[in-house]
């Protein structure tokens, strides 16, 4: 082989090889980019937090006292959360725990006493108390018979008309009539708090023991009579989901936006206390 030719093919290869490592050196490091990609944390689908709840309409089972700031809660809620509808169904928590043991199609339970929620342990699942509220005396319109505490309504002139004492409205009632050695009869017994002070707002009663709140859309149709702290009782609100809901995560979600500080001054705005 002549050394012009031998120098050639030297030329040639030299070529070659210098033309290779660049594109060889890139192929390494894409593939270097691509594993450090992999195996980078901020490449892993993040598994913080959980996802939304899907869209749903929920039936909530909650006590009559909170049919007013319920009706705004609801508005507020399904607000923030486009593509949801809540729809309430109000009654005295001890008709709500015989609809739940039954197996009414609902979503959650508010309560107006942790006794009835209790009792339904095997129905629901952990309850939050959300709110708390306190008993008053409703008086007829300018309160005429001058009912100024709680003996007051031992008066046998004075028709008081008092909840059933299986509603917690009721038993609280009850509760702190014979603590104050107070005794009266009662000339109805009402299914319900709505029911107790419709008939002192009708004027078919002289005198009720119902919620603070409930009063305060009653405007002068009822005289409020507050009871002192050392003799009253104090009702608490718990909320749960239910075990047969079929809206599972959006009944969850429901029941703790009632502890957030948005439901929380919807609440409290409307005269109940903070859990």
């Amino acid at each position: 082989m002549s050394p012009t030719l031998n120098r050639r093919r030297t030329l040639a290869a030299a070529l070659t090889t210098a033309l290779l490592v660049p594109v060889l050196a890139a192929c390494g490091s894409g593939d270097d980019k691509k594993d450090e990609s992999a195996s980078s944390p901020s490449a892993a689908p993040s598994s913080a937090g959980s996802a939304a709840p899907k869209a749903a309409n929920l039936t909530v089972l909650a006590a009559s006292s909170l049919t007013d700031v319920f009706k705004s809660a609801g508005a507020a809620y399904e607000k923030a959360h486009p593509g949801t509808k809540v729809t309430f169904s109000f009654a005295g928590s001890q008709e709500l725990a015989a609809q739940v043991k039954q197996g009414a199609p609902a979503d959650a339970l508010v309560t107006a006493d942790t006794r009835t929620m209790d009792g339904l342990k095997a129905e629901t699942n952990s309850p939050t108390v959300i709110a708390k509220n306190r008993l008053v005396i409703a008086s007829a319109k300018g309160n005429p018979f001058k009912i100024d505490e709680l003996k007051d309504l031992a008066d046998t002139k004075i028709k008081v008309v008092l909840a059933a004492p299986e509603v917690p409205v009721g038993r609280y009632g009850k509760q702190i009539l014979d603590a104050q050695k107070v005794e009266v009869k009662p000339v109805s017994q009402e299914p319900n708090v709505r029911a107790v002070l419709g008939k002192v707002e009708l004027g078919e009663a002289d005198a009720g023991l119902v919620y603070k709140t409930d009063t305060l859309k009653s405007g002068d149709k009822v005289a409020v009579v507050d009871i002192p702290d050392g003799q009253n009782a104090v009702a608490s609100y718990p909320a749960a989901s239910l075990k047969g809901s079929k809206n599972a995560d959006a009944a969850a979600a429901f029941v703790a936006w009632l502890s957030t500080p948005e439901a929380q001054k919807i609440l409290q705005d409307a005269g109940f206390q903070k859990p």
